[in-house]
């Protein structure tokens, strides 16, 4: 299924189209290269399922796992193509100030227990600062 199906097929979302987000005003190249698409064909998306249950899900459930913690963001495209839930907060500041997060992921149906993972962790680090938006 393609980004902008998806989109359309929202009940409750005003957002029907990625173009509907004006990403080009704001240089998204990954979201413009998205749209283009037609999204993952069925024969790709029954390899993704069989690697998730026999990788991922397997893992987790034999581990028994709350989540999967990675730094910054890399995960999320795995995440996502498995169709898994993943939320990244705030997690320090390098030298130059720039912010970089954490990210935790798990399985489907675990976004509240992720929330309460997440949350935690800002609460026990206190990292995050409120942007300050420069031009």
């Amino acid at each position: 299924m393609s980004l902008n199906a998806y989109l359309k097929e929202m009940v409750a979302s005003p957002v029907r189209t990625l173009t509907d987000e004006k990403i080009k005003e704001y240089g998204q190249d990954i979201l413009l290269r998205a749209k283009a698409t037609k999204g993952i064909n069925k024969k790709t998306s029954l390899k993704l399922a069989r690697l998730s249950e026999n990788g991922f899900e397997k893992l987790t459930k034999e581990h028994e796992l709350d989540a999967l913690v990675t730094p910054r963001y890399d995960v999320s495209p795995f995440l996502a193509i498995g169709g898994f839930p993943g939320i990244s907060v705030p997690a320090g500041y390098d030298n130059k100030g720039i912010p970089f997060g954490i990210c935790f992921g798990g399985l489907k149906g675990f976004e509240p227990k992720l929330i309460e993972i997440a949350c935690s962790f800002e609460q026990a680090t206190k990292i995050r600062k409120p942007p300050s938006f420069k031009p």
